[in-house]
């Protein structure tokens, strides 16, 4: 990461309040990335509760410890950035905030599909570092700027036409509500303002859909609730 530490403001809801910090788990494979953005998060109000080296580590860590906010890198050993980002919000552990380079397309289009909420270039500097990992321990979805006609462009080869859901059997009606709003691309936040309910209920109900669904990610679920999954 680029920069030094950055001070955390107020409105960040990091810092500044007297609520319990935001939590996060670093996941990278390299020992030297993951002090520095220990003590990056750490000097700006954030609680680095774990680490993992790889993604498999990643996973079992996430459930036992339930942070805000995974801090995702995507090339790891044995288990992968996306497998492991799949497999996190599948569990609804966290919310994953993928690490990620220009030259790797294929990993990002698969950590959309797994249900990352946010993207980082591991180039960004420290007080962008900071910012998106606020934003997305508060519920909201982060892309960088640099990234984002990529991210689109890959959301883009696989979205098609938008067409009515059709009913799907086992689901309560909140559920198919959540659901429906999956299919529209809402974040989590925006699903609770919608509804007028928490996020962490939010993230209950996807949870459940996804179990129920058999899904793999928030967007196999929505390709099972339109018959092609």
């Amino acid at each position: 990461m680029d920069g030094a530490s950055a001070a955390a403001e107020d409105g960040s809801g990091v810092r500044g309040d007297r609520e319990r910090r935001a939590t996060v788990l670093l996941a990278d494979d390299h020992g030297a990335i993951r002090e520095g953005l220990r003590i990056i998060l750490e000097s700006n109000g954030f609680e680095v509760v774990g680490e993992a080296a790889d993604g498999e580590v990643a996973v079992r860590n996430a459930a036992a410890l339930r942070p805000d906010v995974v801090l995702m890198d995507l090339r790891m050993p044995r288990t992968d950035g996306v497998l492991a980002t799949a497999r996190i919000v599948a569990d609804g552990s966290s919310d994953v905030l993928v690490l990620t380079s220009f030259d790797e397309d294929e990993l990002v289009a698969g950590a959309l599909e797994a249900g990352a909420v946010g993207f980082l270039l591991k180039t960004a500097d420290a007080a962008t570092l900071v910012d998106a990992v606020g934003r997305v321990a508060r519920g909201e979805g982060v892309l960088d700027p640099r990234v984002t006609r990529r991210a689109l462009g890959l959301i883009g080869r696989g979205s098609g036409e938008s067409a009515p859901a059709p009913p799907v059997r086992g689901l309560t009606a909140r559920e198919a509500e959540v659901l429906d709003a999956m299919r529209d691309g809402f974040s989590n936040a925006q699903i609770a303002e919608r509804m007028a309910i928490t996020v962490p209920t939010v993230k209950s109900h996807v949870s459940s859909v996804l179990s129920k669904l058999g899904a793999r990610s928030r967007s196999h679920a929505v390709a099972i609730a339109r018959g092609d999954g």
